[in-house]
């Protein structure tokens, strides 16, 4: 007797978004990539890549001075004995106004060292979040003929983009830029620059056609020092 087969579950259907003009008009169609934008959320991956994230933005340039290093104390305050004082060796004492810190921050490095698969994979949980959420805009090209706020306003007004939106732009999108930038809730990035506290940072991620393209094919990298050493 031949044994029943089990049924192969059907594959997912493919994440589609509709590309809008500038003007917020329909202008066909584009695919999301399965492996950027359909992945399952990796919480503690993506909590780990962001802290090491905002860790690695960190100067840790703040240092204080120890007994050793404040300037005075080589002269004994008062004799050891008969003052009716409190026994005292030197005015660099860290119980003294003026003296050494104990155990004050001294200068380091907070980079952490992050595997180059764990910084995609938390993008991916990142932008797979957003488009679940139908909160990823896909824009054909920004035509900005000059820098003006107002038009950028309008525009995103005219494509939904509403709440904190990342605004993802490329090579030539230098007008773009210059309109986004003064408004508060706006945030500007590079396409090479993608990484996953932006993208958690905003309600809505918007790309451009080509941008989209680049964030697909190109490398996924981190801005910081959190990439594989």
């Amino acid at each position: 007797m031949a044994e029943a087969q089990t049924p192969k579950k059907a594959p997912d259907a493919e994440k589609t978004v509709i590309v809008k003009t500038q003007q917020g008009a329909d202008a066909g169609k584009v695919a999301l990539a399965a492996d950027l934008f359909d992945v399952e959320p990796n919480i503690a991956v993506m909590h780990q890549v962001v802290t090491a994230q905002l860790a690695a933005r960190r100067a840790g340039t703040h240092s204080t001075k120890s007994r050793s290093e404040v300037r005075g104390g080589g002269a004994k305050p008062w004799r050891q004995k008969g003052t009716g004082r409190a026994r005292a060796g030197s005015r660099n004492s860290p119980i003294w106004r003026g003296g050494g810190i104990a155990h004050g921050p001294k200068p380091r490095d907070y980079s952490q060292r992050t595997p180059k698969k764990m910084i995609k994979l938390a993008l991916a949980g990142a932008l797979s979040d957003r488009a679940c959420e139908g909160n990823v805009i896909v824009v054909d090209e920004w035509s900005f003929e000059t820098p003006k706020t107002k038009d950028a306003s309008a525009a995103l007004e005219a494509i939904g983009a509403v709440g904190k939106v990342l605004v993802v732009l490329g090579d030539d999108d230098g007008n773009a830029q210059k309109s986004f930038r003064n408004l508060p809730h706006v945030s500007c990035l590079h396409s090479a620059e993608l990484n996953t506290h932006d993208v958690l940072d905003s309600d809505v991620v918007v790309f451009t056609k080509a941008t989209l393209d680049h964030a697909t094919t190109g490398p996924q990298t981190q801005t910081g020092n959190e990439e594989e050493q």
